[in-house]
């Protein structure tokens, strides 16, 4: 039997682009960047980081944000920081424009992080911005639409 149609034909089709950032370690009470948007805006469809090496015990939040190369060029985060304390290897976070970044601490198989908010991001770059300096990995995920010709992601 013919396949006509691919697994990963069916996912750009149904939810956008993806791109994928490999793990990497949290930035020193700062901010990162995790991916460059270039070209022109997009939409993003889902926007998730998984926890590849356990975050230490310390007080620290994670705000996650864009900082755009066009208007005022200022960071602005999508929503208020959350706690990622001690947060386990398979902890997942996601974007949640005009409320909390999104953390299920659980790391259960099949818990599911919402990420129904769709948001426009400008030519630039998607950032994470933490408050302390904290031992910990994060690899990112992202799905998206380009909104202008020529629009197109790269992982940071």
């Amino acid at each position: 039997m013919t396949t006509l149609i691919q697994n990963k034909d069916v996912r750009l089709m149904a939810a956008g682009l993806a791109v994928s950032r490999s793990t990497a370690t949290l930035p020193a009470s700062a901010t990162g960047n995790i991916f460059v948007v270039a070209g022109g805006r997009i939409l993003v469809r889902g926007l998730i980081g998984e926890v590849t090496t356990a975050v230490q015990n310390q007080a620290c939040t994670l705000a996650i944000g864009t900082a755009p190369t066009v208007g005022t060029g200022s960071t602005t985060a999508l929503g208020t920081a959350s706690s990622i304390i001690a947060a386990p290897i398979g902890t997942h976070m996601a974007a949640n424009p005009g409320g909390a970044t999104t953390v299920d601490l659980s790391t259960q198989a099949g818990v599911l992080i919402s990420t129904a908010a769709l948001f426009v991001v400008n030519a630039g770059n998607i950032t994470i911005t933490t408050s302390a300096t904290n031992t910990g990995s994060v690899k990112w995920d992202l799905l998206y639409i380009p909104l202008d010709n020529g629009a197109q992601v790269t992982a940071a």
